[in-house]
């Protein structure tokens, strides 16, 4: 698998391939190859969702506090 940047060329998105791949595959210029797209996994916050709580953070966070103090 191979992670490239798209970049902006002119009014299009273009991509380079990385000169490994190019080797290895044996392309050549003017060659027509197959291309599959997916974009990189999204944010956590994408594939699980938004974690809903009955109380809050600060709520949370002194009771954790409580179980420091001496």
């Amino acid at each position: 698998m191979v992670y490239v940047k798209i970049k902006k060329w002119g009014n299009s998105l273009g991509i380079t391939l990385p000169v490994n791949i190019i080797r290895n595959k044996k392309i050549a210029e003017n060659e027509i190859i197959e291309i599959e797209i997916k974009k990189k996994t999204e944010s956590l916050k994408k594939l699980f969702g938004t974690l809903s709580r009955k109380i809050s953070t600060q709520k949370i966070k002194d009771e954790i506090r409580e179980g420091w103090e001496e």
